[in-house]
């Protein structure tokens, strides 16, 4: 008797890629940060470098440097109706674009754990409106993640935000990018 063949998953193509960036900036746009984090890989990282080109995130301060358990207690935070830097809540709009795959060399961290798995490296530009205490604060940059499959689904591996003013003063950032 034959074996039963598993079909593959699709291929990450851009178009999924695309779709998959949108569904995580809806997801923070609408404040469901336990479903953005069951996103990601349980070895995954997000990094937000604090200087232009920053090549490493040990050998420099970063604005944001989160592991999964981080990434955790991160979204733990956010969700407590204690959190005071979040009173009132932040609302946020995203915008994400000029998404591609990157064909270069795949970017790792040298200290990284686990494997990532087959994927890819996506390139996005995105924007973030930030409104809290009638103030109103704009983010912009580039976005890189690792997508990979696990089980059928797409999964983030790593997560690293730009920020075109990463070495401008700015005040506490509560909400990921």
């Amino acid at each position: 008797m034959r074996a039963a063949r598993l079909a593959a998953p699709p291929r990450l193509d851009l178009r999924r890629c695309e779709q998959f960036l949108l569904h995580e900036a809806r997801l923070l746009d609408e404040g469901k940060f336990d479903d953005w984090l069951a996103l990601f890989t349980p070895e995954a990282w997000y990094w937000v470098p604090s200087e232009p080109d920053q090549a490493d995130p040990f050998e420099t301060v970063s604005l944001l440097y989160d592991d999964r358990r981080l990434l955790e207690t991160r979204v733990r935070r956010l969700s407590s109706p204690r959190m005071y830097s979040q009173e009132p809540r932040s609302r946020t709009t995203r915008m994400v674009g000029n998404v591609s795959i990157e064909d270069g060399p795949l970017l790792t961290l040298p200290r990284s754990r686990g494997r990532e798995g087959w994927g890819c490296t996506v390139r996005a530009k995105f924007m973030m409106i930030e409104y809290r205490r009638e103030q109103q604060r704009l983010f912009g940059g580039t976005m890189r993640h690792r997508l990979v499959q696990s089980d059928g689904r797409i999964m983030i591996a790593w997560k690293r935000v730009d920020l075109v003013n990463c070495d401008a003063p700015l005040d506490g950032i509560t909400v990921p990018f």
